[in-house]
């Protein structure tokens, strides 16, 4: 089958971060995500249902402190994958992978996996990792060039899956005798990859490596230069980079009342001390956001990490959405306060007036 994120829709649509807790949002609200199971399982069917293209997880081994222990909890993303894949039917169901943490030979092994179990429709989110507590935990240290590393890693993966006889490598970061990995993976050379970059040497990385690369914006008026940045370098080398970003969504019958609540959970209720030791991490140790992005929206990242935010009316979502895909963007991301609550009137109201825009088939 061909992947979902290789299908027709104009604009693909993806639920990120269910696996942790919280999702994005870093909220005391009561019915702030808990990323049980259960609730993840109903979230993944509810969008395969509703012909979303991906779920996408992310990695987090320790959290950002709080009340909360914002996103301490969170699910493995190797295995919450494979049953996921299981238990769908359409969806592209992602992993999400420190490259620094995951040998490569047991990646191969694992992502083929789920690419056997989901028929093809598994995908693999590499990332090198950025916050010094999680590594100090495994007693690794950051890489330097992280993404001379992902290079490699990814390099050795697809030779693992090509290669019909055991096969040596001698690396800069591995060294392998005799290494094999079978069965290879459904979708040939490897399953789709991304990743995430905002500073020149994880794009550059992309543009070498991925199909599709994150990126975040500020402001969906200036968000075309991000686009053009990392389609110049996949051009340079021949290839061909889908961008895509991540929103989080507050999606109501009245602006209003998204306002109001949008006020209430990223403001209110903010989990406050967590959302300082997360924007202090990523100012310090990332280069994920426009560096104004951290004095002008606090708000934004207690409501979504940081991303852009999709508040309003399933018409307003929409005129956005729309403005998003004529700045170049191929995809979306999307994080709620509660997924299973507020994925079926989002997939109920906006898809098909996205429909009706063009966006979608």
């Amino acid at each position: 089958m061909t992947h979902p994120l290789r299908g027709p829709n104009r604009l693909k649509l993806g639920v990120f971060s269910s696996n942790a807790d919280g999702g994005l949002t870093i909220s005391d609200v009561p019915e702030r995500w808990k990323a049980g199971w259960d609730d993840n399982l109903t979230a993944a069917q509810i969008a395969d249902r509703a012909g979303l293209e991906f779920f996408l997880p992310i990695a987090r081994w320790a959290g950002f402190g709080g009340k909360n222990h914002v996103r301490e909890w969170s699910f493995e993303t190797f295995t919450w994958a494979a049953a996921l894949a299981a238990s769908t039917s359409q969806i592209g169901i992602f992993m999400t992978v420190h490259v620094p943490l995951v040998h490569p030979l047991y990646a191969a092994k694992a992502l083929a996996t789920v690419d056997h179990v989901s028929h093809g429709r598994a995908g693999l989110n590499i990332v090198c990792g950025w916050n010094p507590k999680e590594f100090s935990m495994f007693g690794v240290p950051l890489v330097e060039k992280g993404y001379d590393q992902a290079a490699e890693w990814i390099h050795v993966i697809e030779q693992a899956y090509a290669s019909e006889q055991p096969f040596d490598f001698d690396g800069s970061y591995y060294t392998l005798k005799n290494a094999v990995s079978r069965p290879a993976s459904v979708q040939s050379p490897r399953p789709v990859t991304m990743n995430a970059a905002f500073g020149g040497p994880g794009r550059d990385f992309a543009a070498a490596n991925c199909d599709y690369l994150f990126t975040t914006f500020t402001e969906i008026e200036a968000a075309g230069k991000h686009v053009e940045d990392i389609r110049s370098r996949a051009d340079k080398l021949g290839r061909n980079v889908g961008v895509y970003t991540v929103c989080h969504v507050v999606c109501r019958e009245t602006q209003a009342e998204a306002e109001d609540y949008y006020e209430r959970y990223a403001v209110t209720m903010a989990d406050n001390d967590a959302v300082d030791i997360h924007m202090a991490g990523k100012k310090e140790f990332t280069q994920s956001h426009d560096p104004q992005a951290y004095d002008r929206y606090r708000k934004r990242f207690a409501g979504g990490a940081g991303s852009y935010p999709l508040v309003g009316t399933p018409d307003k979502i929409v005129e956005e959405m729309i403005a998003i895909a004529d700045q170049g963007y191929s995809g979306i991301a999307l994080s709620f306060v509660n997924y299973t609550h507020e994925l079926p009137f989002f997939c109920d109201r906006v898809l098909p007036l996205m429909q009706k825009a063009g966006l979608r088939n």
